[in-house]
């Protein structure tokens, strides 16, 4: 029986003149593959190439166990997510903090969703900017082996000076061919990662053991390796922005072509992630890198593909995640601070935001730590288990129903990855910070 959702006074809606402009809800006209394309690229991102590394820090058991559980989880989540954006008939709940305020009120919701998806989508985009100079330099390093040494800071700042023209492209929907070839290079260098890895053969001195000597550090370690495998599913946090793009009508909703789409995003998701994070794992075993592809050094050609292709993708996908802060930051703009909509304030919100992004990516380019601290912090709540909460409030199950079943595990499951990820991620960042010198 399907449960329906307790009636209540909707949120007032945004202005009409004022959605046209922001960047969500601007263009209407996407079609279901949009919606496939839109979110293979925000998951499959930096998070897959450090999944062989938090196989590490996990080991086999436990490794396989997390990866399988937070897929099946966050393909229910996601579910739900794409559920609850029409479930008011007439209106629509374009971005994640609307069905916040739906569920916990005008304030409350904002200040339980908004802090966590701008820490997200901002968190994203930083170790977009990380990885994108970081394959910058690999490529370099491969075809310049006796080449100049450049610092990583030029890198990022290439990177970042991309961006700050990308980034003022209107709307969700005009970055669509930047998406797609985006979601076509994350399912090539995926497979890259992998195969190279198989055709590398299981290292002769693999070990699968601890990673650290000391009983606290592989605790510590264990920590951190829960903080990756959350980042790796940080789709969520613009699945309400991708579905407002698709048209709807009270006889043709937007979650059928979304929910179409959303199936084989995740299908490629498994085909990315599964292989990438056991077969890294099986080959190197507790050597591996934090991102996969520095452990391959040959062929040559092969690295310098992978490297490209991820380049490729997080440049199309920094703008998957941007496009939600961009569309906060100028709604905030307009409304609270009555600027008037216009190109330049436009201009003046990317730009800013686009070098924010860059220098503290400058500032602290530490892969393996920002991915298991974000991880836990941020994408567990917006992924694990905020849209279970939602889902009780709204629906209410009844007590002891498989549903309530299912959404409590949930919520369990993703209480103990945001409680113990960012510890890991901490301390990797303290570890990392001690020998890095800034701007080098």
């Amino acid at each position: 029986m399907e449960i329906q959702p307790e009636k209540r006074e909707s949120a007032p809606s945004n202005d009409d003149s004022l959605n046209d402009w922001l960047p969500i809800t601007k263009s209407r006209n996407a079609k279901w593959w949009y919606s496939a394309f839109h979110n293979v690229t925000a998951m499959v991102g930096a998070g897959v190439l450090g999944l062989p590394y938090a196989c590490s820090l996990l080991g086999w058991g436990p490794g396989v166990a997390i990866m399988v559980l937070s897929w099946v989880i966050t393909f229910y989540t996601l579910w739900q997510m794409v559920e609850m954006h029409e479930m008011v008939p007439g209106k629509r709940f374009d971005r994640y903090h609307e069905l916040g305020q739906y569920a916990f009120g005008e304030k409350l919701g904002l200040w339980v969703v908004v802090p966590l998806q701008l820490m997200c989508e901002v968190g994203v985009d930083i170790v977009y900017v990380v990885t994108g100079g970081t394959s910058m330099k690999k490529i370099y390093h491969v075809l310049y082996p006796d080449g100049k040494e450049i610092r990583s800071t030029w890198f990022y700042v290439a990177f970042g000076a991309l961006h700050f023209f990308l980034s003022h492209l209107p709307s969700f929907n005009s970055i669509t061919a930047i998406s797609f070839f985006a979601a076509l290079m994350s399912l090539s260098y995926s497979t890259i990662a992998w195969v190279a890895s198989v055709r590398k053969g299981v290292q002769p001195t693999v070990s699968y053991g601890p990673r650290s000597a000391t009983p606290k550090a592989q605790v510590f370690d264990f920590f951190s390796g829960l903080g990756d495998v959350a980042f790796a599913f940080a789709g969520h946090n613009v699945v309400l922005e991708i579905q407002a793009t698709i048209p709807s009508t009270p006889g043709k909703p937007s979650k059928g072509p979304m929910w179409k789409g959303v199936v084989i995003a995740y299908l490629v998701v498994a085909a990315c992630y599964f292989p990438v994070a056991f077969c890294g794992y099986l080959v190197f075993g507790n050597q591996v890198e934090d991102n996969v592809l520095v452990s391959l050094e040959k062929p040559a050609y092969l690295i310098v593909a992978a490297n490209a292709f991820v380049l490729v993708h997080v440049i199309g996908s920094y703008q998957v995640f941007a496009m939600p802060v961009f569309d906060m930051m100028e709604s905030f703009l307009v409304k609270q601070m009555h600027f008037k909509p216009s190109l330049m304030l436009r201009t003046i919100t990317r730009t800013s935001y686009v070098l924010f992004t860059m220098l503290v990516a400058i500032t602290l380019p530490f892969f393996g730590g920002l991915l298991s601290f974000l991880g836990g912090f941020c994408f567990a709540p917006t992924s694990y288990y905020i849209p279970c909460i939602i889902w009780l409030v709204i629906y209410k199950p009844k007590r002891f129903s498989l549903s309530w079943f299912a959404n409590y595990i949930c919520i369990g499951i993703g209480l103990i990855l945001t409680i113990l990820g960012p510890i890991g991620g901490m301390i990797s960042l303290i570890h990392s910070s001690q020998t890095f010198k800034f701007f080098s």
